[in-house]
C-alpha cells in the first residue's frame, strides 16, 4: 500500500467520524440534560460500566469524571457478576454501555440495579434494545456506520461514545465550578499537574534581600553565598525597591567596588504573586531573558515573600 492510499484511508476515517459527532450533537436533548441532573443529585459515585470496546470507554469515561469532580469508577460486568456489586450501593447512579444494547455480560448489572431501585442511564445505538428498555434514561447514538472498510470494527461508534461521555463530564464539571486548581489537586503527578502548580509550590522563601545602601563589596559576599545570581534591593521600609542580577555586575564594572547597592541595582524589578501558575513565572523569565523571579505579595507588590528559579520549573516539569 503506498503514501498516499494510506494518507487518503486516514482522511477518510476522520471525515467519517468527524461527520458523525456533528450528528450527535445535532441530536443532544432533553435526555440528556435529564441524565446529567440524575448524575449532579447523586449521592454516592457514578458506576460505570461496558464490555469489550465499550469497556475500555466506559474506563475512560470514570476516570474522566473521577478527575473532573464527579465521583466515580469503572465496575467491569464479568467481575460484578461474582463480587463486585458489592461495590454499588443504592446511593450511586448506573452508566452502562453497549452499542448493540444486548451485551448479556451487563444483565446481571442491570437486574441489580432494577432490584435495589438504583438508577440507570444507558448509553446505546439501539433503541429498541433490552438496556434501552431497563434504563431509566437512555441516551441514544445517531444513526451510523463504522469507519472501517468492513463496517464491523467498533471506530465511529466508540468515538461518539467517548464525545457522549465527556460532554457529561464537562457539563457536571462546569456546573460545579470545578476550576483548574480543583484539578490539581486530583491531579499532581505528571506534565499535566506539574504545569498547574503554582509559584507558591515552588518558591523558596528566604529570598536574598539587602538594603539599598549596602556597599557592592558586601553585596557581592551575599551575592555569591546565596547562589541565586541576584539579590533584591529593599528600601528603608523594608520594601523591594529594586533587584541587582549578573548583568547590573557586568553594566557597572568600571568602579563597582566603590559603589553602593542603589547606584547598580535595576528599579522596578519584575515580580509575580503566589498564587499565579509556575508556567506564568516560566514565561515571563523567558521574556525578560532571567533566571530568578522575586515573589511579591499581591496586597503590596513590594513586599517580597520569596524567590523562584527557572530550575526548580524545570526540575519538576514545568516545562
Amino acid at each position: 500500500m503506498n503514501r498516499e492510499t494510506l494518507l487518503s484511508t486516514a482522511r477518510r476515517v476522520i471525515e467519517h467520524e468527524a461527520r458523525a459527532l456533528t450528528d450527535l450533537a445535532t441530536q443532544i436533548g432533553g435526555e440528556f440534560a435529564e441524565a446529567a441532573q440524575l448524575l449532579l443529585n447523586a449521592k454516592g459515585r457514578v458506576i460505570v460500566s461496558g464490555i469489550g470496546k465499550s469497556g475500555h470507554i466506559a474506563r475512560k469515561i470514570a476516570a474522566t469524571f473521577a478527575s473532573t469532580g464527579t465521583p466515580a469508577h469503572f465496575v467491569h460486568p464479568a467481575e460484578a457478576s461474582h463480587g463486585d456489586l458489592g461495590m454499588v450501593t443504592s446511593d450511586d447512579v448506573a452508566l452502562a454501555i453497549s452499542f448493540s444494547g444486548e451485551a448479556p455480560e451487563l444483565d446481571d448489572l442491570v437486574a441489580y440495579t432494577r432490584r435495589f431501585q438504583i438508577p440507570l442511564i444507558g448509553i446505546s445505538g439501539n433503541r429498541g434494545s433490552a438496556l434501552v428498555r431497563q434504563a431509566d434514561i437512555a441516551l441514544i447514538l445517531p444513526p451510523l456506520t463504522e469507519a472501517c472498510s468492513t463496517g464491523a470494527v467498533p471506530t465511529t461508534s466508540t468515538t461518539l461514545t467517548l464525545a457522549l461521555g465527556d460532554a457529561l463530564a464537562v457539563a457536571l464539571m462546569e456546573h460545579r465550578q470545578f476550576t483548574a486548581e480543583h484539578f490539581r489537586e486530583f491531579h499532581p503527578g505528571g506534565r499535566l499537574g506539574a504545569r498547574l502548580r503554582r509559584v507558591q509550590d515552588l518558591m523558596h522563601d528566604d529570598p536574598p534581600l539587602l538594603p539599598e545602601t549596602t556597599p557592592m563589596p558586601e553585596a557581592l559576599i551575599t551575592m555569591t553565598g546565596r547562589g541565586y545570581g541576584m539579590i533584591g534591593a529593599v528600601d528603608a521600609d523594608g520594601l523591594l525597591s529594586g533587584i541587582v542580577t549578573d548583568g547590573d555586575l557586568r553594566r557597572h564594572l568600571t568602579g563597582l567596588m566603590d559603589k553602593t547597592v542603589a547606584e547598580v541595582m535595576t528599579r522596578n524589578p519584575k515580580s509575580i504573586a503566589p498564587g499565579r501558575l509556575a508556567v506564568e513565572a516560566v514565561a515571563m523569565m523567558n521574556a525578560n531573558n532571567i533566571t530568578c523571579l522575586l515573589v511579591t505579595e499581591p496586597e503590596n507588590d513590594r513586599q517580597v515573600a520569596g524567590v523562584v528559579r527557572i530550575h526548580d520549573c524545570m526540575r519538576v516539569g514545568v516545562i
